[in-house]
């Protein structure tokens, strides 16, 4: 593999398939290494050639993510640091901290402010409503309330934190992404484990939209310094994961274009002077034929290399805009394009519908298809087994938990 020295260093914080991605396209884009700092020493990152990985548990810990990155910044002095959030937390992080950093560090985040108040669900329904924006019934769920509250809709609901970051700072046993209790009893019962954990914030109760994970939808869109959406990529999600903890990660998307939807999230992106990657998970209801918006995430998504799979490399983005300072121009994904980490078997197995089965294999068979952690060049043996074990695993997941 050829590497360049460049004018910019990437640093990107997590350990996930996330760093990976973000890693591999600026690799790509710009043949450069990207620094990776996790917690522990495990990942797709990890002993890859196209980064430098470094675990540390503390990293997601404000004193210990100061000092590291000013560190790194101070023994790169000649150089630009992109400073890249992969996870929530991380995203959290580098936007707190911004103005404290050094001088050549770029953190191409919005205020944090305005990125807590939008990690809020609340919150971010009520921009919906703004700007017509369907999403599902939902009751913002106060722990004062108690559990002698009213809850109309017809069981299985969906139960989740408002506050995401905050909520995973609290573990325990059965603690999982989302929950669908079935009955009123469970609901509750749910709730008392969240709140006994220690979690102080709302919840999210929400009307459980029909239908596999064939409804889903995601949205990945980049906003550029100056508040303007620059890029919209649409996917329509195949195949999610469903092991306790993974719930909801993506596992299959093709690239499709939606222009009436886009249109509608430019406007309440471009309202909020939004700055950088959003990403959002929608679900189409097939009851009255909208698409409801569960969740605004204020960085590009885990499943983000199905927008560079598409054409639209996502360090392209932070580059042109922050390291070469130039106008970029607005661009929609509108190619069909398959990404997924699961086996092909999998996929073929598990997504139900037949048509869709059927573009998977012509996709395939016309090259147009991308597992982001399999990158050729980047198979040292030690690596590629570690990924090839995750990857085969995922037929004893979907034979124990997809029902």
């Amino acid at each position: 593999m050829e590497f360049k020295q460049r004018e910019f260093i990437p640093v990107l914080l997590g350990g996930d398939i996330n760093t990976y991605s973000v890693a591999r396209a600026f690799y790509q884009q710009y043949q450069v290494k990207s620094y990776v700092f996790g917690k522990y020493q495990t990942g797709p990152s990890f002993n890859s050639q196209i980064t430098i990985y470094e675990g540390n548990p503390k990293i997601d810990t404000d004193d210990y993510f100061l000092e590291r990155i000013s560190r790194f910044a101070g023994e790169h002095k000649d150089k630009k640091i992109l400073l890249i959030g992969c996870g929530d937390s991380y995203v959290a992080l580098a936007s707190r901290h911004k103005n404290e950093l050094p001088d050549n560090v770029i953190a191409p985040y919005i205020d944090f402010d305005l990125m807590d108040s939008l990690q809020q669900k609340e919150r971010f329904y009520q921009l919906c409503e703004k700007h017509g924006v369907d999403y599902p019934k939902t009751i913002v769920y106060k722990k004062e309330m108690g559990l002698d509250f009213a809850c109309d809709f017809p069981y299985p609901v969906i139960l989740k934190p408002s506050n995401s970051i905050a909520y995973w700072e609290h573990p325990f046993p059965t603690q999982n992404k989302i929950y669908k209790p079935g009955s009123r009893k469970e609901l509750e019962e749910i709730i008392t484990q969240i709140y006994d954990a220690g979690y102080d914030d709302d919840l999210i109760i929400q009307d459980m939209i029909p239908g596999n994970d064939e409804y889903m939808r995601v949205l990945t869109s980049y906003s550029d310094r100056n508040g303007k959406v620059k890029m919209m990529c649409l996917g329509h999600v195949l195949l999610e994961e469903h092991t306790p903890h993974g719930l909801g990660n993506h596992a299959v998307i093709i690239t499709e274009p939606n222009q009436e939807l886009m249109g509608r999230v430019k406007n309440l992106l471009e309202d909020l002077h939004y700055v950088g990657f959003s990403n959002f998970d929608i679900k189409y209801d097939k009851r009255d034929g909208t698409y409801r918006f569960f969740e605004i995430n204020t960085r590009q998504g885990r499943s983000n290399y199905y927008v560079t799979g598409s054409g639209f490399n996502v360090a392209k983005y932070f580059v042109e805009d922050y390291i070469y300072n130039r106008e970029l121009p607005y661009e929609e994904a509108t190619e069909e394009h398959l990404w997924m980490t699961v086996p092909k078997g999998v996929a073929y197995k598990h997504v139900k519908d037949p048509a869709m089965v059927a573009k998977m294999k012509k996709l395939v068979k016309e090259g147009k298809m991308v597992n982001p952690v399999f990158m050729r060049g980047d198979l040292k043996p030690m690596r590629f087994l570690r990924m090839l074990k995750t990857h085969w695993k995922q037929y004893g997941y979907f034979n124990k938990y997809y029902q």
